[in-house]
């Protein structure tokens, strides 16, 4: 099942007020703060119909994340039995693509301030997508 592996390039980047993993809400809607994704120029086309109030799925790559992680126990609560890190949002996963949930706020040139974004400052943004009808973030 080894591929030759391919090439992804981050589109942009969260300024965010969250410096640091400790510090960071373990989800958006669990006190994130307003952060901004700045984008590169070369996909300033591809903003050209965001919108203030539109929902966004924010695909991330989580640069802080212990690739080596394969279980973990949910919320860091000793309590909780052990569980595979595809069964949880855990950060520290093989990949460690960050999926979150955001309103867009704002659009100035390439810079979109959004609401509800766990991620911290220096996060690569890899897409976004709009949330459609029935689809379901979480």
């Amino acid at each position: 099942m080894e591929h030759d592996g391919f090439v992804v390039r981050p589109v942009g980047r969260v300024e965010s007020p969250l410096t640091d993993r400790a510090g960071a809400p373990r989800q958006g809607d669990e006190g994130a703060p307003e952060a901004w994704v700045v984008f590169a120029e070369r996909v300033g086309p591809a903003l050209a119909d965001l919108r203030p109030g539109d929902r966004v799925l924010l695909l991330t790559w989580l640069h802080r994340a212990d690739r080596d992680v394969l279980a973990v126990r949910p919320r860091g609560d000793l309590g909780r039995p052990e569980t595979g890190v595809f069964s949880t949002r855990a950060p520290d996963r093989p990949n460690p693509i960050g999926l979150h949930g955001a309103v867009i706020l704002a659009v100035e040139g390439l810079r979109v301030r959004v609401s509800g974004l766990e991620a911290i400052d220096g996060t690569p943004v890899l897409d976004v997508k709009p949330v459609l009808g029935g689809v379901d973030e979480r």
